[in-house]
């Protein structure tokens, strides 16, 4: 149904902006009267609706206002009256107090200035600028707890903790000690290790080994080291070891029997054991080493038949004036790359895989062998559920200078063939070892680096300047 129209009513106060209701005759905020505001005026068209002029309402007459009064009687200025000065009432007509009382909580007349006085000229009436000017800096609270509490030191300022003896600091929280896992005990963050990439470089050798870009550590190891034979010509040693992946602590065992083989060669060799015998002598003390790394056989198969013993692949390089001697067992390679690329490469070690034993008994030819999955699955390496220990040992020696080179297959599996591998060793490697040996570290990355990569190089023959033990 249809409704007429009302007249409007004062919604809000003239003086106080106060909410009002229909029937209010005075302000419930500030008492103001509001019978003395003018009622709303009709509204007037200037032009009806039926096209002719409306007549115009009367002119509202004149107010004669007094005027405000100048100067006193004796000539001096009007007193001028403040806004506190003058007594008021509340809502309910009581009187307010005066600001001189004591207990007004504006005592001070000062106090009561409008805010108009203390604003600067040119800025809007709306804005307050009595507010308290705000401190530059904000200091922290204390912490709760009482006065007795420790208050802990700022991190941005505090000097850091000192881990005890023997321990180390996490380098991502700077607080935590790190386990013997390599985690930090305070965040839990891994710490860098120390073999994720490692470069050892003596006058004659060089060895760089890498974690690669897919596994979470490097679980090959080295050893590179010189000597002199009985009649003071040098003899070089390279030794490289793959950590089986499968098997328990692989990165364990591949550093105990670099270690192991390194210490026996540097043993035998100037006692003039024959270099080839003190190959076989070194793998099968790197063997003894890994061997020692396993547990009780209880605890090993009954308890944790998952569990296997520590295993490593080996392969070591000897290098004299007149010799190089390979040794090996498991599936890292040494690899023969003359001066003049003219002559041809060769590899001079044989897998012990899968792979291998098929092309050895005419069941698959090379390239299918590699291809089958199973290519990589070795058939020797070093640990204590190893089926035999058969080192392989065999003695070279060159016609002309080159450079041998001795890696895991986390290098071969991106150079397999001689020739590939002759490709990837720069020409001067004989002069740079350790320069071709990040080259060639490189060369597998750039290919995936789907393992760790370990690569050592050593020129042939060995320099007079390499003797000396290292």
């Amino acid at each position: 149904m249809s409704q007429m129209p009302q007249p409007t009513a004062l919604s809000r106060c003239p003086s106080c902006e106060e909410p009002l209701e229909a029937a209010d005759r005075f302000c419930g905020a500030c008492g103001y009267d509001l019978s003395t505001v003018a009622a709303p005026s009709q509204d007037h068209p200037t032009i009806a609706m039926n096209g002719t002029s409306p007549d115009l309402p009367p002119a509202a007459p004149s107010v004669d206002w007094p005027l405000a009064q100048q100067t006193g009687s004796s000539g001096t200025p009007a007193p001028v009256h403040r806004a506190a000065d003058i007594p008021g009432t509340d809502s309910g007509g009581s009187e307010l107090p005066h600001p001189e009382h004591p207990e007004h909580p504006q005592a001070d007349p000062a106090a009561v200035r409008p805010a108009a006085a203390k604003r600067p000229a040119g800025q809007p009436s709306g804005v307050r600028f009595d507010r308290p000017a705000e401190p530059e800096e904000y200091p922290l609270a204390p912490p709760a707890g009482g006065p007795d509490r420790e208050v802990p030191a700022d991190p941005r300022t505090g000097d850091l903790p000192v881990p005890p003896a023997g321990a180390k600091l996490c380098v991502a929280c700077r607080a935590g000690q790190v386990d013997t896992d390599g985690y930090c005990e305070n965040c839990g963050h891994a710490q860098p290790r120390e073999r994720d990439h490692m470069e050892q470089e003596l006058g004659a050798v060089a060895a760089v080994s890498d974690r690669g870009l897919r596994h979470h550590r490097n679980e090959d190891a080295f050893a590179v080291s010189s000597t002199a034979l009985p009649d003071g010509s040098p003899a070089v040693v390279a030794i490289v070891c793959d950590g089986v992946s499968s098997a328990t602590r692989p990165d364990e065992a591949s550093l105990a029997a670099a270690q192991a083989a390194n210490e026996s060669l540097l043993a035998a060799l100037p006692v003039g054991t024959h270099p080839q015998a003190a190959m076989h002598e070194a793998i099968v003390a790197a063997s003894e080493a890994v061997n020692a790394l396993a547990g009780p056989s209880t605890e090993q198969g009954e308890h944790a038949p998952h569990v296997n013993a520590p295993a490593c692949t080996i392969v070591g390089a000897l290098v004299t004036p007149s010799l190089l001697i390979v040794g090996w067992v498991g599936d890292s390679r040494v690899y023969w790359v003359p001066v003049d690329r003219s002559s041809m490469p060769a590899r001079l070690t044989e897998d012990d895989s899968w792979a291998a034993q098929m092309v050895a008994a005419g069941l698959m030819n090379e390239a299918e062998a590699y291809a089958d999955e199973r290519a990589h699955a070795i058939t020797g390496w070093l640990g204590a559920d190893a089926y035999e220990l058969e080192p392989h040992t065999v003695s070279f020696k060159p016609d002309r200078p080159g450079v041998v080179v001795v890696c895991t297959d986390g290098l071969w599996n991106y150079a397999e063939t001689a020739e590939e591998m002759a490709e990837a060793v720069p020409l001067d490697a004989a002069e740079r070892p350790l320069h071709s040996a990040r080259v060639l570290v490189g060369h597998a990355l750039d290919g995936g680096g789907h393992d760790n990569v370990t690569v050592a190089v050593l020129p042939f023959p060995a320099p007079s300047q390499g003797a000396g033990s290292a």
